[in-house]
């Protein structure tokens, strides 16, 4: 057997070179968004998601030009303990929107183990219907160490899909810790998923996570489930009346659905199409994405803050100096926060 020259390889090698800078070429990604490419979306993405600084300020380029052409769409939060079922209850919900015309995105954020950092980024495979259909775009992303389990560049992503015509956005949440509430800041409509007997319809339920929701569904509401179902639904509702009216004049309700029997679905659509005619109606809708556009506008400058500090050459040093110092008792934990911010500050100002 004979073997390949070694320069069919370097060949090889340049022409992905080669290939990779065209596709960071970001003339040709706002170009391809525009018209609605998926390809050219998924690459300006990663962009927004990379650390590095030259895709840094390729994809703020992207950004900006973005921004000026996003389209209308609904953005729509779906969150619930592990188990309850989301992706497939998003595979059946989108394959009904996508019957109605729609174009969909679904941004589901996967879990990143603490040891490794690592995610299985398996959402494809959990909504196989949706990931094949032309008008789908699904982009699954590892959370990181970010507030909740919400990829920090979620709040972009979305920016890049309205810019790529998608009618509806739904966002998938790890459903653990304080993912509803980054979610939450960054949708219109918020569905919380339930299964029936786990509990919580007899704690009345968490009261943060029902304030935000719009909206909870029991799912699995089918074969022995059923009477279950219901019941919880029931005792849902009894909550609810607990809780102050919502400022966007929309009194949230509780529904049951089974995505294996495809029951309830439409309701569902039919729900949140009602939440959002309603919501425009009173101007509700548009004053709170202004007021989510200020609340990202101040993460962003605390995420900056923050990194910006921790990565400060002589930071680094004197952190280092002042842990051992709190360690051992020589100055308090505020004492030496006041002395690295004083130090931080009179290298940058």
């Amino acid at each position: 057997m004979t073997s390949q020259p070694e320069f069919t390889n370097n060949t090889s090698i340049s022409r992905f070179k080669s290939k990779q800078k065209k596709q960071l070429n970001t003339d040709a990604l706002i170009k391809g968004i525009l018209n609605k490419d998926r390809r050219c979306l998924s690459q300006a993405i990663t962009l927004v998601e990379s650390t590095n600084t030259k895709h840094s300020q390729k994809a703020n380029t992207i950004l900006k030009t973005c921004i000026l052409h996003t389209k209308p769409s609904i953005r729509i939060g779906i969150t619930g303990v592990p188990g309850v079922g989301k992706s497939t209850f998003i595979e059946r919900l989108g394959s009904y929107v996508l019957q109605q015309g729609k174009r969909i995105a679904v941004l589901a954020v996967d879990p990143s183990s603490s040891v490794t950092k690592g995610s299985i980024l398996g959402d494809k495979t959990r909504m196989p219907t949706l990931a094949k259909h032309e008008q789908v775009f699904i982009r699954p992303s590892a959370s990181g160490e970010t507030l909740g389990g919400v990829a920090r560049k979620t709040r972009e992503t979305i920016t890049l899909c309205e810019a790529a015509g998608f009618d509806v956005i739904i966002i998938e949440t790890v459903g653990v810790g304080q993912s509803e509430t980054a979610v939450h800041s960054m949708v219109d409509f918020f569905l919380l998923l339930k299964l029936a007997g786990a509990g919580d319809e007899l704690q009345g339920i968490k009261r943060g996570i029902i304030e935000m929701a719009d909206a909870i569904t029991i799912t699995k509401a089918d074969g022995t489930n059923v009477k279950p179902a219901e019941l919880a639904k029931a005792e849902f509702n009894k909550a609810l009346h607990l809780y102050p009216k919502k400022p966007s004049g929309w009194l949230p309700r509780v529904t049951t659905c089974s995505a294996l029997e495809q029951k309830g679905i439409e309701n569902i659509w039919e729900m949140i199409t009602e939440y959002s005619a309603l919501t425009t109606k009173n101007n509700h809708f548009l004053s709170k994405r202004k007021a989510q556009n200020k609340f990202w506008l101040v993460q962003t400058i605390e995420h900056h803050l923050k990194s910006n500090f921790f990565n400060h050459s002589e930071i680094k040093e004197a952190f280092q100096e002042q842990l051992k110092r709190v360690e051992t008792n020589k100055t308090t934990a505020f004492a030496a926060a006041e002395y690295l911010l004083q130090k931080f500050s009179s290298k940058n100002i």
